[in-house]
């Protein structure tokens, strides 16, 4: 009863004190700071104008792969701009990409379907797949719905030029497409299309003078396009301008090297100046690029008979007409006998090839290829000159005997204009 209580303790009451401030000041100024857990934090998202600005400038230096990338970023972006899809197309149709340029211009066209600068693209994009009817239908809705579209008139004489070369073109179409591509040069001149369209028009013409102008104009308002450089290549060789020719296909391979077009128009610059050795390399060279291409193995192989390697000759130019597989494993499928320049080249080479060889049992073949050329394509003087003379080499070989004949004028060298 007489025990005393035991004093508060100064030390223990600071303590309480100090935990007391520290958790108020926590409630108070920390926690409203704090972001909730689990819960994921704004970050900085680019703009879409500044995904098309970065593609602009990359489009502007030839970096066409890098810029499609960061179109496609700014479609992602704003999917309902239909201008950012029609940008992305034009770069996809300067890569030869139609496949994908068709897909943007179609989602561009469902946003804003009176979109004149679209429907041309369309138009063009059908007409490179050989639908001239549809083509023509929405190049038409084009310059019905903008009658001063530059690009619409350039497009149409492109497509024109390509209906007429594939013999599917109505009467008049060589006039309109030429009333077209100087309509497309009034309207603007500082277009690439326009220039591309007219040198395209008079390269088909065979008037090549005026159409390096054109494609020289197309270059410098764009110079990154390898198509152009290899248009302006083959309108040199024509001119028999054939170092500017070789230049111009480097300039295109170095620009596009996935595409076989420029070493094969090397090749057949190189074959046309009597450079057999390098006209074989430029070949060999395109069908790394392009394995399953029977064309290329064509080309090859009459770089192999123009340099009298007949057995490497047959190897190439069977691929061509017969198909088969590689000895690398690369499936190539042979191409049917028709009237086409090159097709006729490669069968008739390949008879001469097989009956100049010497290799036993090879004249039978030879026979076989003359008849076939006789039957298929009677009509062209050149193919069947060659192949009548198949038989004839044949006979001299298995005889000892020669019995020289004077081909009809022009027969023994087939056109070289375009591979």
């Amino acid at each position: 009863m007489t025990r005393r209580k035991k004093g508060s303790n100064p030390i223990r009451l600071l303590i309480l004190l100090l935990l007391a401030g520290a958790g108020a000041y926590f409630s108070l100024v920390v926690v409203p700071t704090t972001p909730p857990l689990f819960i994921p934090t704004n970050t900085p998202t680019t703009s879409p104008q500044s995904y098309v600005t970065n593609a602009e400038s990359l489009a502007s230096q030839g970096k066409f792969t890098q810029a499609i990338q960061v179109y496609n970023q700014a479609v992602q972006s704003d999917p309902k701009n239909a201008g950012i899809y029609i940008n992305l197309a034009r770069l996809q149709i300067y890569t030869g990409n139609f496949k994908d340029a068709k897909t943007n211009v179609e989602t561009a066209l469902m946003l804003n379907p009176n979109n004149s600068l679209g429907e041309a693209m369309m138009g063009y994009i059908l007409g490179n797949e050989g639908d001239y009817l549809g083509a023509e239908g929405a190049l038409d809705k084009a310059i019905s719905l903008d009658p001063n579209n530059a690009i619409a008139y350039a497009y149409y004489t492109e497509v024109l030029v390509l209906e007429i070369n594939d013999q599917k073109n109505e009467l008049g179409a060589l006039d309109k497409a030429t009333a077209y591509s100087r309509k497309a040069l009034d309207l603007n001149s500082n277009l690439m299309e326009t220039h591309r369209s007219r040198g395209d028009l008079l390269e088909n013409t065979s008037n090549y003078e005026e159409a390096v102008t054109e494609f020289q104009a197309a270059i410098a308002i764009n110079p990154n396009i390898s198509d152009l450089h290899l248009a302006l290549g083959r309108n040199y060789r024509a001119l028999q301008q054939l170092p500017k020719a070789i230049e111009e296909f480097n300039r295109a391979n170095a620009l596009n090297p996935f595409d076989p077009l420029a070493n094969t128009y090397i090749s057949r610059t190189y074959l046309q100046s009597g450079d057999y050795a390098k006209a074989v390399q430029y070949a060999a060279a395109a069908i790394k690029v392009s394995p399953n291409d029977p064309y290329l193995y064509g080309n090859l192989g009459v770089a192999y008979y123009g340099s009298k390697q007949y057995k490497e000759a047959i190897d190439a130019l069977k691929l061509a007409v017969r198909g088969g597989t590689t000895a690398d494993g690369a499936a190539v499928q042979g191409l049917p006998l028709d009237y086409n320049i090159r097709i006729m080249e490669y069968y008739y080479k390949y008879g001469l090839a097989l009956a100049r060889s010497g290799i036993a049992g090879s004249c039978g073949e030879a026979l076989q290829i003359s008849q076939m050329i006789q039957q298929v394509v009677p009509n062209d003087e050149t193919s069947v000159y060659n192949a009548q003379e198949m038989p004839k080499i044949c006979h001299e070989l298995i005889t000892g005997t020669a019995t020289p004949t004077k081909p009809p004028t022009g027969a023994q060298v087939a056109p070289t204009k375009k591979p």
